[in-house]
């Protein structure tokens, strides 16, 4: 994919990893629409991107498709997705509560899928979906057991999505790190983390992924044999 000229819109802008991607977008001469749920954090990195805002809550009913109207609208059509949002609870089975359990799955996985299926009707021939998964999606972690549960049912929607449109998008591409040096687990809606190993660089990851889309591969994941990320 061209990432010079496209139409993206970036939902999570304002988390760690999202405000990442938004910026890394635009350095490389995307045009950005940017959705989140933070209202004056979007603002501020929408002036300095020169980018339109949109608020986003996947916890609300209808606030996906009512976002890809409006960034298709801003943007005058849209060519491509990123996904950077995200929510953790740390717990083992049967310790999380069941409205915790329900927004980690509205946040991690049905949001996004909503999100994708309003996309499919906007997207440019050979538009691009990417989304960030997590390490957890392939080896479910003790003591995350809902969290991983979530990951792993969004990693899968994505390789169902990228089977069934291979012919009409040019990259379906997931994203799934290690841990992070993000602050992501002291913003857990609930629990305690566990220990957890020295973070990687964010700022690696998003350069990797966004080689990967123009590219148009198929996976970024972070290796725990080698402690790298690995591109397929």
């Amino acid at each position: 994919m061209d990432l010079n000229g496209s139409r993206i819109l970036v939902a999570g802008a304002t988390g760690s990893l999202g405000e990442r991607f938004a910026r890394g977008l635009s350095a490389r001469g995307a045009r950005l629409a940017l959705a989140g749920r933070d209202r004056e954090a979007l603002a501020r990195v929408g002036d300095e991107l020169g980018a339109p805002v949109i608020l986003l809550d996947f916890t609300e009913s209808g606030s996906a498709a009512e976002a890809i109207a409006s960034a298709t609208a801003e943007l005058g059509g849209l060519d491509g997705v990123v996904i950077a949002t995200g929510t953790v609870a740390f717990g083992r089975s049967g310790e999380l509560d069941s409205a915790t359990e329900a927004e980690l799955m509205q946040v991690n996985t049905t949001g996004p899928m909503e999100l994708v299926s309003a996309a499919l009707g906007e997207l440019s021939p050979n538009g691009a979906v990417v989304a960030i998964t997590a390490v957890v999606a392939e080896f479910p972690t003790a003591g995350m057991a809902a969290y991983s549960a979530s990951k792993a049912a969004l990693a899968a929607y994505l390789a169902a999505l990228r089977r069934e449109r291979r012919k009409e998008l040019a990259t379906v591409l997931e994203v799934s790190p290690g841990h992070m040096e993000t602050g992501f687990a002291e913003r857990a809606l609930a629990g305690e983390p566990p220990s957890l190993p020295e973070g990687e660089d964010p700022e690696k990851l998003v350069e990797v992924a966004l080689d990967a889309l123009v590219a148009n591969r198929r996976e970024v994941r972070y290796d725990l044999k080698s402690k790298e990320l690995l591109v397929k």
